[in-house]
């Protein structure tokens, strides 16, 4: 089944809101639109230090023969994308310069040192890397209330999903919302912008110059949109000099959940199924997620 007669059987609508005729022109357009993927050998580009090529599930000493593991950004020809960045030590962190570095995960019980299995140990700030914000991010009396990572509703990271491309040189504004032509019904977008095309997620130095809402655009969604789930491709949804008050905006209503640091190369825009879990941290604001793209 293709991805526009799967959509028409499970997207969830408001039908009280929405025009159905333009969903449909949307529907199909996007469709239309959306490009063959490649083979996983050339989809996304190899993260340095990480190349692994072919799995191989020969030991060591049988030939010449070494174990490899297998580091897939693509399933099953292009049917599921991991849209979730690896935790490496060149990640941006916000308002860094270092990166994560190299110490946020070590090996705390080695067997090359006598203990009966391998344990690692990590430590990270729960913002780091692709992750969701929960409305205690920026309201502390959320925060006091319990209104934390663990109280998401999974219905919402979970379901159909529109991937759109954002124009390139600009900011996501209120006049870039309406641009885009999101119809009443969708529920769940992810924004890919310039960032992925910078491919800021593998630089370590933290960029100021990212793109994301400025606080009409988040106004704007807010308003005019049934979108309750936002995806970005950078650490904040938010732009750098409106940080705080698209955050505000986007959080108050505690009914929109902010998915942020996505990766979204070579994904073709359109429709999917997203599947994103994050950690039961309770009394957090955010935790680590892992997303994935299902066609």
């Amino acid at each position: 089944m293709d991805v526009f007669h799967s959509s028409l059987c499970f997207i969830h609508l408001s039908q009280s809101t929405m025009n159905s005729r333009s969903l449909f022109a949307f529907l199909f357009a996007i469709c239309a639109h959306s490009v063959a993927v490649a083979d996983t050998s050339s989809a996304y580009p190899s993260i340095p230090g990480t190349e692994t090529g072919e799995c191989s599930l020969r030991g060591v000493g049988v030939g010449d023969g070494v174990l490899v593991p297998p580091r897939r950004e693509v399933y099953e020809e292009g049917r599921i994308f991991d849209i979730t960045h690896r935790y490496v030590p060149e990640m941006p962190v916000w308002d860094s310069t270092e990166g994560l570095g190299q110490h946020f995960l070590w090996l705390d019980k080695s067997m090359k040192n006598g203990s009966l299995a391998n344990s690692s140990n990590m430590k990270l700030g729960v913002h780091t890397g692709t992750h969701v914000d929960a409305p205690g991010h920026f309201y502390d009396n959320y925060y006091d209330a319990g209104f934390d990572v663990d109280s998401l509703d999974l219905t919402l990271l979970n379901g159909l999903a529109l991937l759109v491309d954002v124009p390139r040189d600009k900011n996501i504004t209120a006049e870039v919302m309406r641009s885009l032509n999101i119809p009443r019904g969708v529920s769940r977008v992810l924004f890919r912008t310039l960032n992925t095309d910078r491919r800021l997620m593998f630089k370590k130095e933290f960029d100021t110059s990212y793109v994301g809402f400025k606080e009409d655009g988040a106004k704007w969604l807010a308003e005019n949109t049934d979108i309750k789930l936002v995806g970005v491709d950078y650490l904040s949804v938010a732009a750098y000099d409106h940080s705080i008050p698209s955050h505000l905006v986007f959080l108050e209503s505690k009914e929109i959940i902010l998915v942020e640091g996505l990766k979204l190369d070579d994904v073709p825009a359109g429709i999917y199924s997203l599947n994103c879990l994050p950690l039961r941290l309770v009394h957090s604001e955010a935790s680590p997620i892992r997303c994935i793209l299902i066609r």
